[in-house]
């Protein structure tokens, strides 16, 4: 029988009260934190969106919410650890501001970099470049959903190959998402091309933790992934070196029509 780890990390959830698109009052992200602990989770990087159009989530902020519900947690003796973080999302000069940005890790070696849902922005792999040459290394926030790698899982390859790491959301890999992203889910963890998956848990129906499910889908896989995955997201949050498997090129699909 596959042993699955529990006391799960999650590096990907909107838990922060009034920040985002994520709980709104303190009750909504204790009653949250209830639900991580029920589904295994037992640390949390708290990753409120950041330089999209509609958020802007600088660390202080960040911070001072986390302690904020640390304090409450605490008080209500919720056993759910907390970590401020962000999800920022893809801009041409990210790297010029990158002294204001919060990292999975303390030290930002590693950044959950969100890109546009639609599409893949020819200017990503200069910011690649330089990012890596700071010594930040970008883990592209869910691949699977974005359209353009939907239709050219390709395109995460050669990021990858580049220097980037992947996380991918534990609900798509159990069809939350529908059949189309699943199917993308698969075929980029059999290539070797994420190696982390979170939950990007928000406030609302149909985008709860499924941390559980998204590990008993990774064992249902291979008896190693759910070992494999876990162990990388403690070195993430750690800062510590993920060590990459064999990569796969994948299938190309279709052609993809921005427009």
């Amino acid at each position: 029988m596959t042993l699955i780890p529990t006391n799960y990390i999650d590096l990907h959830c909107h838990l922060l009260p009034g920040l985002d698109d994520g709980p709104q009052q303190l009750d909504e992200s204790v009653e949250m934190a209830q639900q991580a602990v029920a589904d295994g989770i037992r640390y949390i990087l708290a990753t409120p969106h950041h330089l999209d159009r509609h958020y802007q989530n600088a660390g202080p902020i960040v911070e001072h919410a986390v302690t904020e519900l640390q304090a409450e947690l605490r008080q209500r003796k919720i056993p759910l650890t907390v970590f401020a973080g962000q999800e920022v999302h893809l801009q041409d000069d990210l790297a010029a501001s990158r002294q204001h940005l919060l990292g999975i890790d303390a030290c930002c070696r590693y950044l959950l970099l969100e890109l546009p849902h639609e599409f893949v922005p020819d200017y990503l792999d200069q910011v690649v470049f330089k990012l890596l040459q700071q010594g930040t290394i970008p883990v592209i926030a869910h691949p699977e959903r974005n359209a353009q790698i939907i239709a050219q899982p390709s395109r995460l390859y050669d990021l990858v190959q580049r220097g980037c790491l992947a996380q991918l959301t534990a609900g798509s890999l159990v069809g939350r998402f529908g059949h189309r992203i699943k199917s993308t889910s698969l075929e980029l963890i059999k290539c070797g091309l994420v190696q982390v998956i979170a939950t990007d848990a928000h406030f609302m129906v149909g985008r709860g933790f499924m941390m559980r499910a998204g590990y008993q889908a990774l064992a249902r896989l291979d008896d190693m992934y759910p070992t494999y995955f876990a162990e990388n997201a403690r070195q993430l949050l750690n800062g510590e070196s993920v060590a990459l498997g064999e990569t796969l090129r994948p299938n190309q699909r279709r052609k993809f029509w921005l427009f």
